[in-house]
């Protein structure tokens, strides 16, 4: 009897350990670790006044597409902004020197990106090149509170109600 225990004991090991394996294996599927190979590539980098919770490797997209990744993440201790270095696959060399940068968040909980929006310019992007136009992460905690604060359109901003306004008589035209 203590050697079918002893295999049940060992098969549900096994079982727990397979589980955990195929677990981690989704995680890094579906996470922004994966996905991406990334060959030879080119640094750019961007200034934002706040990078919310940007992380490092986050994708960088542009028209929904993943061309690169976060590589680094600094303060300016001058200018107290945020600067990230962005690294650019080679196949993408072709983004002008006038394009933007933000960062965005992927759903309404997810996790946050560079999203570029390319400009018009002929000139392109070399090396080392730096975002002149940024736009900084919305945050969410302040959508909330600018909508609290405000209250809703019914209402006005300091809370009392507004005076409810009561129709005109309907009158017959004469005849």
């Amino acid at each position: 009897m203590t050697q079918q225990r002893r295999s049940y004991q060992i098969g549900t090991g096994l079982f727990i350990l397979l589980g955990f394996a195929a677990l981690a294996y989704l995680a890094t599927q579906t996470t922004s670790v994966a996905n991406f190979h990334q060959g030879d590539s080119y640094l750019l980098k961007a200034r934002f006044t706040n990078i919310g919770q940007l992380k490092l490797r986050a994708p960088v997209k542009m028209a929904g597409v993943r061309i690169g990744s976060v590589e680094s993440i600094a303060l300016d201790p001058a200018k107290l902004d945020a600067i990230v270095s962005i690294s650019i696959d080679k196949h993408y060399a072709e983004i002008p020197d006038d394009s933007s940068a933000a960062i965005f968040t992927s759903g309404l909980l997810g996790d946050q990106y560079v999203g570029l929006q390319p400009g018009g310019s002929p000139d392109m992007f070399k090396d080392g090149g730096e975002f002149v136009l940024t736009q900084s992460s919305m945050q969410l905690e302040d959508l909330i509170g600018k909508f609290l604060v405000n209250g809703s359109p019914s209402k006005p901003a300091n809370g009392s109600a507004a005076p409810e306004e009561k129709p005109a008589p309907a009158t017959e035209p004469a005849h």
